[in-house]
């Protein structure tokens, strides 16, 4: 699998394993094809795996990749999160250690490659619940970060760059600056219940990649897939007003882009997302090793040419 340069981690695997879907999130799974998934990813070539404690029910995520590496020899590195919404106060400090130590604890590791902040900024002086003000982020949490970087806990921090991009281009225009940073990243350019700004701004995508890539920030392209939009069908029920159904109505052209090259939309995704330049590594949401090999072949499989590329970009025109 090709290596990509991910700033001071030195290089990773231009795929990464998502936690989501090994935890439950995209559809239904199992102990056992989680850990299985997790062995088939790493044979494969696969360097980081990117969790979180909210993927799935009881840290499900985690403590899955706990099992599957436990007694296996391994220097794959790891990523986790912590969510720091502000209406549950401040305390930063506190409950970014507490959240650091219980994630190690079921991991059984001794420090986390990176650790991620795992909630949206807003704009300074507005008022939008679960989301932190980027004054709290400057001024108090990426003291916390660079502190526990330090000391060894983590080797490196990140952000989810997902949202209103005026306070994400400003984290990534003044140090210190987060090293990766998580930013939607998916060939129809759809945000899906991940936009909660609503009116009060738009969304660029596009300009958060440059932004990131051009201060240094190694970007982890997240929502592929578009949380299944992109695929051939949905694996999991939601309402029709959902919006990742909304978004698969309006893919339509999409798949059937993707039936002309002779290939899964899924695989097109993720060939796209591999070709965006900038982009050092894409997370993968797959639950089973089917899902995975899929990736794996659409990564083999190499970048889209010019033309491919054309017809994709022309379907947002």
């Amino acid at each position: 699998m090709e290596l990509r340069a991910f700033g001071r981690l030195g290089r990773v695997s231009a795929l990464t394993l998502g936690g989501g879907g090994i935890g439950g999130v995209w559809g239904a799974t199992d102990r056992a094809e989680a850990v299985a998934t997790v062995h088939a990813a790493l044979d494969a070539g696969i360097t980081m795996l990117d969790l979180a404690p909210s993927y799935g029910t009881g840290f499900e995520s985690e403590v899955a990749v706990a099992d599957a590496l436990r007694g296996r020899s391994s220097d794959v590195m790891i990523t986790s999160k912590v969510q720091l919404p502000d209406d549950d106060g401040r305390d930063y400090a506190k409950r970014i250690r507490r959240s650091l130590h219980a994630s190690l604890t079921r991991l059984e590791r001794r420090h986390l490659d990176v650790l991620v902040l795992h909630t949206q900024f807003r704009r300074p002086g507005t008022v939008l619940s679960g989301t932190v003000d980027p004054d709290g982020y400057r001024d108090e949490i990426v003291g916390v970060f660079e502190k526990l970087r330090d000391e060894g806990l983590i080797r490196a921090w990140g952000i989810t760059a997902v949202g209103d991009p005026a306070p994400l281009l400003d984290a990534f225009a003044t140090g210190p600056r987060p090293d990766t940073a998580q930013i939607v990243v998916n060939a129809l350019d759809q945000n899906g219940d991940l936009w909660i700004h609503g009116d009060t701004a738009h969304p660029d995508n596009p300009g958060l990649v440059r932004a990131a890539a051009s201060a240094g920030v190694a970007v982890t392209a997240i929502r592929v897939v578009a949380a299944g939009s992109l695929t051939d069908s949905l694996d999991r029920d939601v309402p029709a007003d959902h919006p990742a159904a909304v978004d698969f109505a309006r893919a339509a052209p999409f798949r059937d882009l993707a039936a002309s090259f002779g290939e899964s939309p899924a695989s097109l995704a993720h060939r796209y997302a591999l070709s965006v330049p900038g982009v050092a590594t894409v997370i993968l949401g797959v639950k089973n090793r089917a899902e995975l090999d899929e990736c794996l072949a659409a990564e083999a499989r190499g970048p889209l040419t010019p033309d491919e590329l054309t017809a994709v970009t022309a379907l947002t025109d």
